[in-house]
């Protein structure tokens, strides 16, 4: 079964320069052609459309009703293609569009938001699409092709090497977040918490209080380096909760449900009855960085890649 016939643009100005002019032999001129073949293509279009668009006579030509009605709509649509070329070329140089970027709770708390800034002042059309994910869940949204990029905890599951590009961005160190009435026993109620907040503290000192975690399932990569400074310390952490949330976690240290190793950056995550203590230890750096299908890099990604990698730099230097 062949398609309905649609007019074209050609048509379609056509059409606009008639109802402009009133009157054919002016239209014509002013599209540079002669008159029979303007009037033969406005028949055409009103025979593609199945409506009269012009009432003729020998003298003038006016719009019907529904060539009055359609007229606006036939404007906005010719407008609308000439505004395809530049859109086309905004697109190609990464001006425009759309950008799906997940990345980890701890992300939001240092990494995400000068990186969204600066792509925003330089690509100020593009349309972002944030997701808060863990980041097992980012890996299977890349590789179904859902998301356009993640900024995930490392490193990436060694089968996705073929598939995914991967960018370190940042290296920090964990930190230990305990409830505020922990921190003081430890410490003595002598001491005011002025005096020791930013005083390095051993792990072996909270051993014995339950450990908050990520379930490793979700974040393999996070729970090992935890269990490593565990296993340096001489030390078996006792699991008391799971959460998925960095968020959560806290709220429970807040609650007294046990104590956190978290990455440097969560500092920034204010919490009643928190504090966050450095560790004496050497422990395992927490790498986040940006993956993405090495396959399928956009110019808006393109772009966004370029950002992260300055960033890298600076941190790095």
């Amino acid at each position: 079964m062949s398609l309905p016939a649609i007019p074209d643009l050609r048509q379609l100005r056509y059409f606009v320069t008639v109802a402009e002019e009133k009157h054919f032999g002016r239209a014509a001129a002013r599209l540079s052609m002669t008159q029979p073949p303007l009037s033969q293509a406005i028949r055409a279009l009103e025979d593609t459309l199945g409506v009269e668009l012009f009432a003729r006579t020998k003298r003038s030509v006016e719009l019907t009703q529904v060539g009055a009605d359609l007229l606006p709509e036939v404007r906005r649509l010719l407008a609308a293609a000439e505004g395809l070329r530049p859109l086309a070329q905004s697109l190609a140089r990464g001006e425009a569009g759309v950008l799906s970027l997940a990345f980890v709770s701890t992300a939001d708390y240092g990494l995400l938001p000068p990186l969204l800034r600066e792509f925003g002042a330089r690509h100020p059309r593009v349309r972002l699409e944030l997701l808060e994910a863990t980041s097992d869940v980012q890996i299977d949204e890349l590789v179904a092709g859902r998301i356009d990029a993640g900024l995930v905890i490392g490193p990436l599951p060694p089968r996705y090497a073929a598939q995914l590009s991967w960018l370190p961005l940042a290296r920090e160190p964990l930190v230990i977040a305990m409830s505020t009435e922990m921190a003081a026993r430890i410490e003595g109620d002598a001491q005011s918490a002025a005096e020791w907040r930013d005083r390095p503290l051993s792990l072996a000192q909270a051993g014995d209080a339950p450990l908050v975690v990520f379930p490793r399932r979700l974040a393999p990569g996070f729970y090992d380096i935890i269990m490593d400074c565990y296993g340096a310390a001489g030390l078996t952490p006792r699991i008391g909760q799971e959460a998925i949330q960095m968020q959560t976690i806290v709220s429970l240290v807040s609650a007294g449900m046990g104590v956190a190793l978290v990455p440097q950056s969560l500092r920034n995550l204010r919490r009643t009855g928190v504090v966050y203590r450095p560790l004496r230890e050497s422990v395992p750096a927490v790498v986040t960085g940006l993956v993405w299908r090495t396959a399928e890099v956009s110019p808006v990604l393109a772009g966004f890649i370029d950002i992260v990698r300055a960033h890298a730099d600076a941190l790095a230097g």
